[in-house]
């Protein structure tokens, strides 16, 4: 997770849909243990991946914390307002977004705009000039970083100005006198890029969102917060700049200048149209002057990933242009301060790749031949082949494709089938085949087997026709619940059943088991259980009664001894004199 750049991923909310890589205008997404990251290398600041994130894993780095920092520096902060924000704030008036952000701590608030006047009168002077050949305006700074990375052949054209809020930025700076600092406030993440590239013009660049946060934190209600004469903007209201966050708006202010009927004017909004357009093209090839106002989002600023969008897109343009007008004089916003500045073309290195690379990625994703590349989508690229230069560039991991990963799911559960030695079926609501394995047809008969080996699965066939207990399949798609019974009697058969449910009422899948034999030779084993208990109970029974008929004869024996033994003494006593018998 890179903080330090504009954009960053969240990691732990990244769900995998891979579907900033998609979007992403120049693949700036690195896929690493299924997590989406952005590379700032080749990263342009479009921010439209933020955009379209479903998981709003994608964030802005939040400048909230540096801005207060500033604030308490003692030094006096203003404020530079992108001219956007009369349709972001519908019905806020100036004075009270002067006074709400005047209680955030800011010394004072400009107009942005007042920078794109100046920028627009000296494009005209250039053309008046004399200037030839194309220029691209320098206005939307992710658009300029899209040509110097990606058209470094084109990055001569880019008009040799600073963008209007840095050419703001030096106004403000050149007007204050002071040691003053300046925030930008607006739509544009990639105005984050530029506080950071010139931070001795523009200290910390915050989107209308960080805005938005801020006075939530500190429980400032735009709408009703007090103000007072000297919330106005300095050093004066901005007029035909305002125009700017339109599509088409800085050609206009331009055209306001006269005199430039020998020029064209062209505007491309969007990544993609500006690649269609300049794409092959060199600076000095195009002779006949030409201005091409070029904006990264499609509609211009007012359609920026930083703004909410609460309203048509229509009524957020009319706004703008409602807000805006073009003086009779406007050569007096020519500014003499030195504006200049260059853009030199920084192409991005991508590794050079061997056609055996190219083919060994492929193969790595089960794309043998041609006709494998199915050049879905579903990875994020265009095709198989780009997706394949991106595994070698380690952008990419190979669960990324959708067929590669189906295969190789399929694969797995033919393998499972294969190997379960109990028949498995899987049907839909309508009791139609899915699937099924071998050991299954085997269950239900040769006639079986033989459409089995015609069709392997039995996809599509009835299993009504196949299986006499299809009721439990029925009772379990429409109850939701799982079925099991441990022996199902059918005819002289028995099986074990559990029929589950794979999606409630739509997909039910069953385990079957002929328990037959198993239940005949647990019979045999119990039978055969019982003769030995029976023999053991007879042997038993023959030994109490041996011991009971020994019993009694010891009992006779011992009487006879007794009374014998009770005779001898009968006689002794008889034989001796003096003795008188009781």
């Amino acid at each position: 997770m890179n903080h330090n750049y504009p954009i960053y991923t969240v990691e732990t909310e990244c769900q995998d849909c891979y579907k900033c890589v998609r979007h992403c205008p120049v693949k700036a997404i690195k896929v690493e243990n299924g997590h989406a990251a952005v590379m700032p290398e080749f990263c342009v600041a479009c921010g439209h991946c933020i955009e379209i994130c479903p998981a709003k894993a994608k964030r802005v780095r939040d400048d909230i914390g540096n801005t207060r920092l500033l604030l308490k520096s003692g030094k006096p902060v203003y404020v530079s307002l992108a001219p956007s924000w009369i349709s972001e704030f519908h019905g806020v008036s100036p004075e009270r977004m002067i006074a709400a952000l005047k209680k955030l701590g800011f010394t004072g608030v400009s107009e942005t705009a007042l920078g794109a006047q100046a920028v627009s009168a000296e494009i005209a002077g250039l053309f008046k000039a004399g200037e030839r050949g194309a220029l691209i305006s320098s206005a939307c700074p992710a658009a300029v970083d899209y040509v110097r990375k990606y058209l470094p052949d084109f990055a001569a054209g880019i008009t040799r100005l600073f963008s209007p809020a840095l050419t703001h930025c030096r106004m403000l700076k050149n007007v204050l006198k002071d040691d003053v600092g300046i925030v930008f406030i607006g739509p544009c993440v990639a105005k984050k890029n530029e506080a950071d590239r010139y931070p001795e013009l523009m200290n910390h660049a915050l989107t209308f969102t960080e805005l938005r946060k801020w006075l939530k934190e500190e429980r400032i209600d735009i709408f009703s917060v007090k103000t007072c004469p000297e919330d106005v903007f300095i050093p004066e209201k901005a007029e035909e700049g305002a125009v700017y966050p339109v599509e088409g708006g800085m050609i206009d202010t331009v055209k306001a200048h006269g005199g430039l009927d020998h020029v064209k004017f062209a505007c491309i909004s969007g990544i993609h149209n500006i690649n269609q357009a300049l794409d092959g093209v060199r600076h000095g090839e195009v002779e006949v002057p030409v201005f091409i106002e070029t904006l990264a989002c499609f509609g211009g600023c007012i359609h920026s990933p930083c703004m909410e969008h609460a309203s048509p897109g229509l009524l957020e343009r009319l706004r703008i242009l409602n807000n805006s007008r073009i003086p009779e004089d406007v050569a007096k916003h020519k500014q003499e301060l030195d504006i200049t500045a260059e853009f030199a073309g920084e192409p991005v290195k991508e590794p050079a790749v061997s056609y055996q690379e190219l083919k060994m990625a492929l193969k790595s994703i089960g794309k043998t031949t041609p006709e494998d590349e199915l050049n879905c989508g579903g990875c994020g690229y265009d095709a198989c082949r780009n997706f394949a230069g991106a595994l070698i560039a380690k952008k990419a991991e190979p669960s990324m494709c959708v067929s590669y990963l189906r295969k190789q799911a399929q694969k797995k559960a033919n393998a499972l089938l294969r190997s379960i030695p109990s028949g498995v079926v899987i049907v839909d609501r309508n009791l139609r085949v899915i699937e099924s394995n071998r050991r299954f047809a085997e269950l239900f008969g040769e006639d079986t087997v033989m459409a089995f080996d015609a069709k392997p699965g039995l996809a599509g066939a009835d299993l009504k026709l196949i299986v006499p207990f299809h009721k439990f399949f029925e009772n379990s798609l429409s109850s939701g619940r799982d079925i099991r019974r441990d022996s199902l009697r059918v005819d002289n058969r028995l099986f074990n059943l559990t029929v589950f449910n794979i999606e409630p009422n739509q997909v039910a899948g069953a385990v079957i088991f002929d328990i037959t034999s198993t239940e005949i030779r647990r019979e045999e084993i119990a039978g055969r259980a019982r003769e030995v208990i029976d023999k053991n109970l007879a042997t038993v029974q023959e030994i109490a009664y041996k011991l009971g008929e020994h019993m009694a004869e010891t009992e006779i024996l011992l009487r006879s001894i007794s009374e014998n033994y009770a005779d001898d003494k009968l006689i002794d006593v008889k034989n001796k004199p003096g003795k008188k018998l009781k």
